[in-house]
């Protein structure tokens, strides 16, 4: 019987792309790299864009979309956007125009192929960011990262989950007395920014952390968190079973695995 499967072409600021298989359905969620490296990327995982059953995009910030639309209009596979994300890009390069576009509505579930895919509106600098739920026969996988704040409408979403790839964009203190401009520590370190290790960690605090096969730590900063604060950080809520938990690399991503 097979199985749901994960990989990531990369995590950061300088691109996100993740992978969701499930039978013969293969999503990509977002596309922040070239077309051309996107291919690269996916060769390595011995596919090819033109498998791609969709690709959804989850903000119109430049390192998650920056070649979605592109890529929709060379290989013709729907991409999937919020009104408001299609909107902010618009006359853009990153334009989704002439691409196959479908708008997805946040809370309101849609099919594509095997897989039933919820769009989660969460707070972040953007005009109308989603993250994404996915289900597919009983299991649910999330994909949450760029987010400023833990909301009751988040945990809602996530706290039943079977795998989840969750940021740890930073550690609090390293990013008080980091290199960035105050400006850029407030934004990051706000509502509307990333979500820091501690804040991660509430997040499951308030989840099934038992159920988790797999915990993802993902969209860590390399100038203000390293792999250890982040797994410092959530190891003391995952206390048991932490050969579940693995740290995203920003440059590589991850590779499939199965759950």
């Amino acid at each position: 019987k097979k199985k749901k499967k994960l990989a990531s072409l990369g995590r950061g600021r300088k691109g996100n792309a993740t992978l969701v298989e499930a039978d013969d359905t293969l999503v990509l969620i977002d596309c922040g790299f070239t077309v051309k490296e996107t291919e690269q990327r996916l060769a390595r995982l011995g596919l090819a864009a033109d498998q791609l059953s969709a690709i959804l995009v989850t903000h119109e910030h430049g390192d998650h979309i920056r070649s979605a639309g592109a890529l929709g209009r060379k290989t013709g596979c729907p991409v999937y956007s919020s009104f408001g994300t299609a909107s902010a890009v618009q006359g853009k390069r990153t334009s989704l125009s002439g691409a196959n576009w479908q708008e997805v509505r946040p809370g309101r579930a849609f099919t594509v192929g095997a897989l039933q895919i919820l769009p989660v509106l969460v707070p972040h600098d953007a005009r109308e960011p989603c993250q994404y739920r996915f289900t597919w026969q009983g299991r649910t996988l999330g994909v949450l990262t760029d987010l400023g704040a833990i909301t009751p409408h988040v945990v809602d979403a996530y706290q039943d989950c079977d795998a989840l790839v969750l940021e740890c964009n930073h550690d609090a203190q390293m990013l008080v007395h980091g290199p960035y401009p105050p400006s850029l520590k407030r934004r990051v370190g706000g509502m509307l920014g990333h979500l820091s290790n501690d804040q991660a960690a509430a997040l499951l605090r308030q989840a099934n952390v038992d159920r988790l096969q797999h915990l993802v730590l993902s969209h860590l900063s390399e100038q203000n968190n390293t792999s250890r604060h982040a797994l410092d950080a959530i190891e003391r809520v995952v206390t048991r079973g932490r050969e579940r938990i693995g740290v995203a690399s920003q440059t590589e991503g991850f590779g499939f695995f199965f759950f």
